[in-house]
């Protein structure tokens, strides 16, 4: 047996060894690269383009806060053979390459607000989708004040965009093409909904939300072949997207656990950090709690809330259970913690609610 142990011994060994000279050989290294390249060149996304669905991806759930996998807010809306982002958090253009999207297919961006968590990538979705062949100037719609974003954007990106006419040529880069389009939404109504587009089948509309002193501050409703899904942006507990999401499918509503913020405050006045405790002290009021998110799903009776915007972004499951306290006594229905990847799909004319994820 010892015998037979040695040999089986000797020859995972002897593996591994051949496996490490291999993998030093420029030829095994130029392969291996080769075939990982042709397994990604056919985008992994294309698929939730599909027709026959409405779709929700999670590509950002976390806040400010730093967090090591959470990109900043962002969700994407696929329908009609396109997909609309609301919110450009940084770091969530990173996870949607990463994931396939066809970045050419973007039908727009839908920003709730200014904050800087919202907007920071705003640049890079333009470009990107720019040099992946989309056909259009990006439409960026938003309250007032978007014209003053996409301008700063369009400035900011000024040099890079002639250094890449110049490298590539103006055939491949279209100048015209690579500018964004600032779609301002105003006037924004006190209460119910206002059109935003329609294309396809797919209705988009939006409401005004309470992020005071963030004024105005906004969410959008999107309804396709007899689903819908409301994004609510960052407001505190607010009637109007009680109203928006009435009887929606899913509900992806923003969520800041004030009872760790408050600890957080504490902690750092503790340590001398009066900078960060001060910020502590600030931000409760205009933003919605899990219980209060609970509450309002209830309210609406929408079929799936989805958690996302996480204040403070937990990162382990202890943090999890700390986040979520008192959600699952609140909410009637059913719920989700959100996480970047996650899919929710909702079949055309049917009842159905699927979630997976997409990592």
């Amino acid at each position: 047996m010892r015998r037979w142990i040695w040999l089986l011994g000797g020859g995972v060994a002897g593996a591994a060894l051949l496996m490490g000279v291999l993998s030093r050989t420029p030829a095994v290294q130029d392969a291996v690269f080769a075939r990982g390249l042709a397994a990604r060149m056919e985008p992994a996304g294309t698929g939730l383009l599909e027709p026959d669905a409405l779709r929700v991806l999670l590509c950002g759930t976390a806040s400010p806060f730093p967090h090591p996998t959470r990109a900043r807010p962002c969700t994407a809306v696929f329908a009609a053979g396109r997909f609309y982002v609301v919110d450009t958090g940084t770091g969530s253009w990173n996870n949607l390459a990463l994931w396939g999207i066809p970045a050419e297919r973007i039908g727009g961006v839908l920003l709730t607000h200014f904050h800087s968590d919202h907007i920071g990538e705003l640049g890079e979705f333009d470009l990107q989708t720019w040099v992946a062949g989309r056909p259009e100037p990006l439409s960026v719609f938003g309250p007032r004040g978007v014209e003053r974003v996409v301008a700063g954007f369009e400035e900011a990106y000024a040099l890079d965009t002639d250094y890449r006419i110049a490298h590539h040529g103006a055939d491949f880069l279209p100048a015209e093409r690579g500018r964004m389009r600032a779609r301002p939404l105003d006037p924004i109504p006190a209460e119910g909904l206002a059109p935003v587009l329609e294309r396809e089948g797919l209705v988009v509309t939006f409401f005004r939300v309470d992020h005071a002193p963030v004024s105005p501050a906004v969410g959008y409703r999107f309804d396709y072949r007899g689903r819908s899904v409301v994004v609510s942006g960052d407001t505190a507990r607010s009637a109007g997207v009680a109203a928006a999401a009435r009887g929606a499918d899913v509900l992806v509503h923003e969520a800041q656990a004030n009872h760790m913020v408050a600890t957080i405050r504490d902690v750092a006045r503790a340590a001398g950090r009066e900078r960060v405790a001060h910020v502590m002290e600030d931000i409760p009021d205009y933003h919605t709690t899990p219980v209060e998110a609970a509450a309002l799903a209830n309210e609406a009776q929408v079929g799936l809330l989805v958690l996302t915007h996480l204040t403070p972004p937990p990162a382990n499951g202890l943090l999890v259970n700390l986040f979520t306290r008192g959600v699952r006594e609140a909410r009637d229905g059913d719920w989700l913690l959100g996480d970047d990847g996650l899919l929710i799909e909702l079949p055309a004319d049917s009842k159905a609610i699927e979630t997976r994820r997409l990592r």
